[in-house]
C-alpha cells in the first residue's frame, strides 16, 4: 500500500542560488541603463545626420530599454521565497520576461526586415562619415553590455544577450556599409546587411521562444538525462522499480520530480528514510530542487495507474 507522500524543498546553495539572481539583476540593471542612455544620444546623432534610420533606430532601442526595465524588474520579482500564492516560489518570472523580450526581439526582426526590402528596393544617401563614428559609438556600448550579460544562465539574461547581439552586429554592419559607402557609389549594401542581420535574429528569437515554451508547458528539461537518473534511482540497494515519474522545470536551471518508488517488502518502515534520502541525492545532481516519493510495497496497488 502507499505510505503517504513525503514533501522535500531543498535549500541548495541558496547562497549560491540568492548570488546568481542578485547578479542577474545588476546585469540587467545595466543593461536598462546603458540601452538609456544610448538611445537618446542615437536620437540626437540621427537628427545631425538627418539619417531617418538612425532615429528610428533610437525609438527602437528606447522601446527596448522599457522593455528591459520590465524583464529586470520581473528578474527581482523571481527572487522572492515561496508564499501562500505560489508554491514554488516566483522563479517562473524570470523566463516571463524572456519571453516577452524574445516576442519583442522577433517583432522588431521583422520591422527590420520590412525597412531593409523597402530601403533595398529605394537606396537613399546617407551621411557616411556621420554612420561610421556613431557606428563605433554603438559597437563599444552595446560591447559592454554584451559582455556583462555574457556569462548570463538565466533565460532573461539569455535573451538580452540576443538583443545586445542583434544591435552589435547591426552596428557593424552600419560601419562596413558606412566604410563602402564613404568610397563607392553603393547605398544598397546597408540594408542588404540589415537584412541578413534581422534574419539571423529572428531564428535564434526563435530558439529562446521555444525554449521558454517547453517550460512553460511542462516540458521534460532538456539538459536533464531521463534514462540515465531512473538507472540510478532503480539501482538503490532495496529499489525494485519506480514509476509514474513526473519531472518539469521551474526556471530553466532548477527542476522538480515527483515519483513513486516499488520497494522490496522485507524492508522496515525505519529503513524507507534512507532510500528517499539516497532518491534526493541524485536528484540534486540532476538539478532537481524539489523531489515528491511516495513509497510502495505492494505491487499490484503499484500497477494501477489513472488513464
Amino acid at each position: 500500500m502507499g505510505h503517504g507522500h513525503d514533501h522535500s524543498n531543498h535549500k541548495i546553495k541558496d547562497h549560491n542560488h540568492s548570488h546568481h539572481h542578485s547578479s542577474a539583476s545588476k546585469n540587467l540593471a545595466w543593461a536598462f541603463v546603458l540601452n538609456l542612455f544610448f538611445s537618446i544620444f542615437e536620437l540626437l546623432g540621427g537628427i545631425y545626420s538627418n539619417s531617418i534610420a538612425i532615429i528610428s533606430d533610437a525609438f527602437h532601442d528606447f522601446g527596448d530599454a522599457l522593455s528591459l526595465a520590465f524583464v529586470w524588474y520581473l528578474q527581482k520579482v523571481s527572487t522572492k521565497p515561496i508564499d501562500r500564492h505560489f508554491d514554488y516560489g516566483y522563479k517562473r518570472f524570470s523566463i516571463l520576461g524572456a519571453l516577452i523580450i524574445s516576442v519583442l526581439l522577433s517583432v522588431g526582426s521583422v520591422f527590420m526586415i520590412i525597412e531593409s526590402v523597402k530601403r533595398f528596393l529605394s537606396p537613399a544617401e546617407s551621411k557616411a562619415d556621420v554612420m561610421f563614428l556613431l557606428a563605433i559609438v554603438g559597437v563599444v556600448v552595446n560591447g559592454i553590455a554584451m559582455f556583462r550579460l555574457q556569462h548570463g544562465s538565466s533565460f532573461s539574461e539569455k535573451a538580452v544577450f540576443l538583443h545586445f547581439l542583434e544591435d552589435i552586429l547591426g552596428w557593424i554592419a552600419v560601419l562596413l556599409g558606412s566604410i563602402l559607402m564613404y568610397f563607392w557609389e553603393v547605398p544598397w549594401i546597408d540594408p542588404l546587411l540589415s537584412l541578413g542581420i534581422a534574419i539571423w535574429i529572428l531564428y535564434n528569437a526563435y530558439g529562446n521562444t521555444k525554449q521558454v515554451m517547453r517550460i512553460f508547458l511542462q516540458a521534460v528539461p532538456v539538459t536533464l538525462d531521463r534514462k540515465d537518473l531512473i538507472v540510478q534511482w532503480e539501482q538503490i540497494k532495496g529499489v525494485k522499480s519506480v514509476h509514474d515519474i513526473k519531472i518539469w522545470s521551474l526556471d530553466g536551471n532548477q527542476h522538480v520530480a515527483s515519483l513513486h518508488v516499488l520497494i522490496d517488502k522485507k524492508l522496515k518502515p525505519n529503513q524507507y528514510q534512507s532510500i528517499k534520502e539516497q532518491i534526493r541525492n541524485i536528484a540534486i545532481k540532476f538539478a532537481i530542487v524539489h523531489t515528491t516519493i511516495e513509497i510502495e510495497t505492494d505491487e499490484e496497488i503499484c500497477n494501477l495507474q489513472l488513464p
